[in-house]
């Protein structure tokens, strides 16, 4: 693991942050109103001036690359001693080598003691974890990779104590999605570094990598009545791009990956699907991408295929070419790497060991060497993975 490039750089990096919060909003005092303007907002960072950085970036202290095979947890799971111990265990026994674990989880809920005004003023701070460092270095001594899972826009506290970072509504006061959820808004600039701040606290803590889920625009709501202050000229991919671009830059002083989860239909449509998902904009702003690329969630006909969710196999593999051959044509193949998630649940199509497996099999056949996976009750199957004793 690369705890050298942390050690050398915690203190720094903890003074910065500890500064950054200073600055923000001091403890007990009451919260400052901050105006959305759009020239606060990040410069525009298109794909061009990303991939002109990324020769300073290789130069600067980075974690070594691990082939991450994983699986999801909830904060429950992680710090429950018997369903961890059972996963630990059946990482131990098989192929998997890696973790993702909810630090912000999708009701925005913060899940170890984050000192933090904002978080702590608005209520966010869960703390399943007693103690997130002692869980890192647990995972570190198992050799398991560690990645900090951080849902960003979708947050059902932060609005309510900071109503100028959210989404806001036509009718009056914040948007909710069909949920009854609010969202940050991702065009103002404080929201985002409401969001980087915990993930620079993940990064202190020991995780290896900042994923970022719900890194994009709302749905499944009103749509009619969204709207965001300070809005700009830029596109909806534009405005996602920057902001992974600016939580990359601010967090490689901390010595962690960042990557960031897509709806899984980008790897084939060119559209940002109305959310700001667009691949080659992604992928020019990250360390990994993760496409969720479950076959249950496309309908019949999509990629050609008749049946997407009984059939695979075809569902990855042709969604990972889509993305292999656009990564090509715009010269981002090697720059980032691919990760997608894969499913290990059942939803409208039974699926068990030979279907799991056969996700895996066509990520490797697409040439890709990297995979996680979902089941939102972190039950896997042991069946589709190869023993620890083939690697």
């Amino acid at each position: 693991m690369h705890r050298w490039t942390r050690s050398r750089l915690i203190g720094l990096a903890a003074a910065a942050l500890a500064a950054t919060l200073a600055l923000t909003l001091a403890p007990g005092s009451a919260p400052r109103a901050v105006a959305a303007d759009p020239q606060e907002t990040a410069p525009f960072v298109g794909i061009d001036q990303v991939k002109a950085g990324w020769a300073r970036a290789e130069q600067e202290l980075t974690p070594p690359r691990v082939q991450v095979k994983g699986i999801y947890l909830t904060s429950y799971s992680a710090t429950n001693p018997g369903m961890f111990q059972g996963l630990l265990n059946l990482v131990e026994r098989t192929e998997l080598n890696a973790m993702v674990v909810n630090i912000k989880d999708d009701w925005g809920n913060v899940t170890f003691d984050f000192d933090h005004p904002i978080a702590k003023a608005a209520g966010a701070i869960h703390p399943d974890f007693a103690d997130v460092e002692a869980f890192t270095k647990q995972l570190r001594s198992k050799e398991v990779y560690s990645i900090a899972r951080i849902v960003t826009f979708k947050d059902a506290h932060v609005p309510k104590y900071r109503p100028e970072l959210a989404v806001a509504s036509t009718q009056g006061g914040i948007w909710r999605d069909y949920n009854s959820v609010s969202w940050l808004n991702p065009y103002n600039r404080h929201a985002w570094d409401y969001v980087v701040d915990i993930a620079k606290g993940a990064a202190l803590a020991g995780f290896d990598e900042i994923q970022f889920d719900y890194v994009r625009f709302p749905t499944d709501g009103n749509m009619d009545t969204l709207a965001y202050p300070g809005k700009d000229e830029r596109r909806r991919e534009q405005v996602i791009g920057d902001f992974l671009a600016y939580a990359r830059k601010e967090l490689r002083p901390y010595g962690v990956w960042v990557s960031a989860d897509a709806f899984g239909l980008i790897t084939s449509l060119s559209d940002d699907l109305g959310i700001g998902h667009h691949l080659e904009e992604l992928s020019a702003s990250v360390d990994y991408l993760s496409p969720m690329v479950y076959p249950s969630h496309y309908i019949p006909g999509n990629l050609g295929l008749p049946n997407p969710n009984a059939m695979p196999y075809e569902t990855i593999y042709r969604s990972m070419m889509d993305a292999k051959g656009r990564w090509e044509k715009a010269g981002l193949t090697g720059k980032v790497q691919m990760r997608p998630w894969l499913q290990d649940f059942s939803w409208g199509h039974p699926y068990g060991p030979a279907e799991v497996r056969a996700q895996i099999q066509a990520t490797y056949d697409a040439g890709y060497k990297e995979w996680i996976l979902w089941n939102a009750a972190n039950e896997y199957t042991e069946a589709a993975l190869e023993p620890a004793s083939k690697h």
